[in-house]
Parts: C-alpha cells; sequence; structure tokens
C-alpha cells in the first residue's frame, strides 16, 4: 500500500504519518506549500501521478470563529476540496478517509450521537464540514468523526492547561459543555487501521470513549501536575462569549466499530509526553 497523509504540518498528519511509518510502506506527507487542495485540477495530477492507495485527509480549516465571517473560504477547504480529492481518489482506485468532527451535530441531544444520527451544525465551521463529509459519502469513501483532539504537536487545550497552570493561580474554565478528549496518537492509529480494514465506507466514530466537560478535562490534568484541582473553577459557556457557538453535547457514541480506549486512560498514558517527561501523579 502506498499512503498519502493530507495537511502535514498539523497535530493530526504528524502522528498519522508516525504510524503509518510503522506499515513499513510508502508514506508521502503534504502540506498546503506541496499541494494545495483547493486547486482541483493540482489535486487530480498529483493523484494520479502518486497514485496512492490510501489517503488519510487531515488538512481543513480549523479556525471555528473565523469560519463565521469567512464561510465560503472554509466551504472551500472543507466541503469543495474534500470533493475533489475523492474524485481524484476515485481515478486511481485509492480508499480516501476523511477526519470530520462533532460539529456537524446541533449539540442539543441527551446521549452519545451515534453515527446515523441526524445532523444540524449550529456554525458555520459545522456547516462546512457537514459539506466535506457528504463529499466523501457520495463517492463512497470513509469519514471518521473526531472531537476534543489533543496531541504532542502544536497547540492544544491541554498543552495550554499546563502553561495556564504556572501563569495563574486559579483558572475558569466551561463546564457546561460535554465531550471525549481524544489524544491524537490514538486517533492516528484508528485512522490507519481503518484504512487497512475491510470494513465497509461510511462514517465512524474516533473518540475516546467516556466523557467529560472542558472543565474536568482541566481537573484531571491539574491532578496529573500534582496541582490542587480546585484552582480550576467551573464557569458556563456564557463566561466566554465567542462569535460561533459551541454545541453543548459532543459526545459520540461508537456503534460501527470498535472505541478508542477511555480518555483519562489514554491522558494518564501521554502524560510523559504532555508535560516533557513528568511523572503521573495519580494510578
Amino acid at each position: 500500500m502506498r499512503w498519502l497523509i493530507t495537511g502535514a504540518g498539523g497535530m493530526l498528519a504528524a502522528d498519522v504519518l508516525d504510524r503509518a511509518a510503522l506499515t513499513g510502506e510508502p508514506v508521502l506527507a503534504l502540506g498546503r506549500a506541496e499541494l494545495d487542495l483547493c486547486d482541483k485540477r493540482a489535486v487530480r495530477d498529483f493523484v494520479s501521478a502518486y497514485r496512492p492507495r490510501a489517503v488519510i485527509n487531515c488538512a481543513g480549516w480549523t479556525a471555528v470563529d473565523d469560519a463565521e465571517t469567512h464561510e465560503a473560504e472554509a466551504l472551500t477547504v472543507n466541503g469543495h476540496a474534500v470533493s475533489w480529492l475523492a474524485e481524484a481518489c476515485d481515478l486511481v482506485g485509492a480508499r480516501l478517509v476523511h477526519v470530520s468532527t462533532d460539529y456537524v451535530f446541533d449539540g442539543t441531544g441527551d446521549g452519545p450521537y451515534p453515527e446515523d444520527a441526524p445532523t444540524g451544525p449550529v456554525n458555520a465551521y459545522g456547516r462546512t464540514k457537514l459539506a466535506g463529509e457528504r463529499a466523501a459519502l457520495e463517492h463512497g469513501h470513509y469519514v471518521v468523526r473526531t472531537a476534543w483532539l489533543y496531541g504532542a504537536h502544536g497547540a492544544n487545550f491541554a498543552r495550554t492547561m499546563i502553561r495556564l497552570s504556572r501563569e495563574r493561580p486559579v483558572l475558569d474554565v466551561v463546564d457546561d459543555q460535554r465531550g471525549q478528549p481524544t489524544w491524537a496518537a490514538d486517533l492516528a492509529d484508528y485512522l490507519v487501521r481503518l484504512a487497512q480494514s475491510d470494513l465497509p465506507p461510511g462514517v465512524y466514530h474516533g473518540t475516546s470513549s467516556g466523557e467529560t466537560t472542558w472543565c474536568g478535562f482541566a481537573r484531571e490534568i491539574f491532578t496529573l501536575l500534582g496541582e490542587d484541582p480546585e484552582r480550576v473553577r467551573p464557569v458556563p459557556t456564557s463566561a466566554f462569549p465567542r462569535p460561533a457557538r459551541r454545541p453543548a453535547n459532543s459526545v459520540l457514541a461508537h456503534t460501527r466499530w470498535e472505541p478508542i480506549r477511555h480518555w483519562r486512560t489514554a491522558l494518564h498514558a501521554a502524560w510523559p509526553v504532555l508535560a516533557g517527561g513528568r511523572q503521573c501523579n495519580v494510578a
């Protein structure tokens, strides 16, 4: 199998590259400078020349708030580009695994959202990501929704909490949004194994099992730091007004394939990487 990974330089793509390399098969990771997914002809020509067997699309417009005022641009990246990539994959018989988001749901449901739950994004980012999902599915490919991603590469919530624990005596963190913190390396393994599997095309949910709030996630990080978790104070979403509305419930069900390990187990395992070698203070 020959692998192509888009979105190189991003947090997730770096881990996907590492995981795909373990297969011992040729792997190529490209960023926008090497392949502009918004250039339909460039996408077709490159994929036709390279002829990958599996493409994992980690590229996308991820600036949620900016999408509110730049929806057309975000749609080109998150929607049209996915369609062009899927068409190019069809020409060479490649399997496309496209990464999507919990933001395709409105977040008003009480329980975890199954893969076939009705969608209804409440912001521009979610609408553009849903367009990408539909493009991939129309061509018979794979969509993997994830959420609350953190990793070893780039800025993310976990690293921000570690930094702020040293800078502020107390932190106010939202406690009325529920989700599943997901370690990027775990998702990378999920994506590669899905691309290698005999599972049918369609929608899959690639998030950790269990659930918590942003405040709960932050308090677990403080506990691992050996700090008092009560320094993290719960506040409502309304305390941090943002241009884009956030779904209150981002918890995804895993009914089509195996779930990723529990978010707390993953966080503890990832801790030496996140905290620069500091040991976990709880079992």
